[in-house]
């Protein structure tokens, strides 16, 4: 329906054109050129409105003319998504000799050298010709460059979030050419932000590709550690069970973070007294950290589902299967942590939420002890608005019988103020 509206509107714009063109009138070049802004803020407005994809679309179903017409109209911005979404013919005829380079995304091509990964610079399309890598890493990247890098290495490459929004038994699976499909979520654990973020990775043909959305600690530990020790990856299996490793060591670094900030709340909620302000502050803190261990717990379970997986079908060798086992071993220790984690945090909020039930109980009870101090006063109160109050004073200044009445009442009150104080302390020394 796109394609037809814009189709109509060049075609439009070119009538309109060849009208005016072929009249003599008064100003001839100013219309012409008024014509032209007003056609290309059409175009722009139509552009702006449409996807990278949808633009692709058009300029390879347009004739030549009006395909270099729209490109030309394409904001520079958008110039290399637009490139990604059409033909190598297309693309020379309307770009010559541009090629669409990887902007926004992040490619990370890693070849086995000397036991050692060794990264291949990756800035384009023809920097991947000729690479024979164990590891392909993209971060990222859009619909078009995965299917440039797919088709490049003979694979289907999903999009790592719609991947990760599968049902979970869907998520680990092994394809009819025997790739093999793992969908994961990973911890991203900064200071200022953490968060699960969804990996999905596939073993095809010896490599080991990765698909996500963010840059992780767990891929910046793995590719150091294969680039400094020798022999430390053999094969693209042995990476994936690696980065699966790595996630782990980093889960447990979180739980020791997470131990550190409930000591210093526990400390903070066992001190004699905490107002509800801060009280509110140590709820919000342990909602936090609630939130964090549960983020850990279900990443190490994805984590746990991945790697039986992979023993169950019989896809690793020996060696591989006592790294696997070990990993899952460090997973069962990280569990038993996490639920005592759950239960240090119910402990924490109980006794916090027990803390505000005392400040507010004191509160009620300083409501309760006014109660009963005003109490005969406001009896006083009625009486003495009463008519017979003028009358037992009549004969005194009204000035002397209401300021003996006041008087009286405060003695009254604090008469019971007293009392109260005293059956208080009373009741205080048996309890002791």
């Amino acid at each position: 329906m796109s394609l037809k509206k814009l189709i109509e509107m060049l075609h439009k714009q070119k009538l309109v054109d060849g009208m005016v063109h072929s009249q003599q009138m008064h100003k001839q070049e100013f219309v012409e050129t008024l014509l032209q802004k007003q056609h290309d803020a059409e175009l722009h407005n139509f552009i702006a409105t449409q996807s990278a994809t949808s633009l692709g679309g058009y300029l390879e179903a347009l004739p030549l003319e009006d395909a270099k017409k729209l490109w030309a109209m394409i904001p520079k911005a958008r110039e290399n998504d637009v490139l990604w979404e059409i033909s190598d013919e297309k693309r020379s005829d309307i770009a010559g000799d541009r090629q669409p380079d990887f902007e926004d995304s992040k490619i990370n091509v890693y070849e086995l050298v000397d036991g050692r990964l060794k990264n291949i610079q990756i800035s384009g399309r023809k920097d991947l010709a000729g690479a024979k890598p164990i590891w392909v890493d993209l971060i990222n990247s859009s619909k078009a460059e995965r299917v440039f890098v797919g088709s490049h290495f003979g694979v289907e490459l999903p999009d790592p979030i719609e991947a990760t929004d599968l049902e979970v038994s869907a998520r680990f699976h092994v394809e009819e050419n025997d790739d093999i499909h793992l969908h994961s979520n990973f911890l991203l654990d900064r200071e200022d932000t953490s968060k699960s973020v969804p990996v999905a990775f596939i073993l095809h043909g010896g490599v080991l590709f990765s698909l996500r959305n963010e840059e992780l600690s767990v891929f910046r530990l793995q590719r150091r550690r294969a680039h400094t020790q020798p022999g430390y990856v053999t094969d693209c299996v042995d990476l994936l069970l690696d980065l699966y490793g790595a996630d782990v060591e980093v889960s447990a670094d979180s739980l020791e973070n997470t131990y550190a900030k409930l000591g210093i709340v526990g400390r903070h909620v066992l001190s004699e007294a905490i107002t509800d302000q801060e009280a509110a502050g140590i709820l919000a803190d342990i909602a936090e950290e609630e939130d964090q261990n549960g983020r850990i717990r279900s990443n190490i379970l994805d984590t746990q589902r991945a790697l039986s997986f992979l023993m169950r079908g019989r896809l690793l060798t020996s060696d591989q299967i006592s790294d696997a086992k070990q990993i899952l071993r460090n997973i069962d220790s990280l569990n038993s942590h996490t639920a005592f984690l759950f239960d240090k945090i119910n402990f924490l909020m109980d006794a916090t939420i027990g803390f505000i039930n005392i400040n507010q109980n004191k509160r009620v009870n300083q409501l309760t002890v006014f109660s009963v101090v005003f109490m005969p006063i406001n009896i006083l109160a009625g009486v003495g608005g009463m008519s017979e109050f003028s009358m037992m004073t009549d004969g005194i200044p009204w000035p002397m019988a209401y300021g003996g009445f006041l008087l009286g009442s405060a003695f009254i009150g604090l008469i019971t103020y007293v009392l109260l104080k005293h059956f208080e302390k009373s009741r205080l020394k048996k309890s002791h």
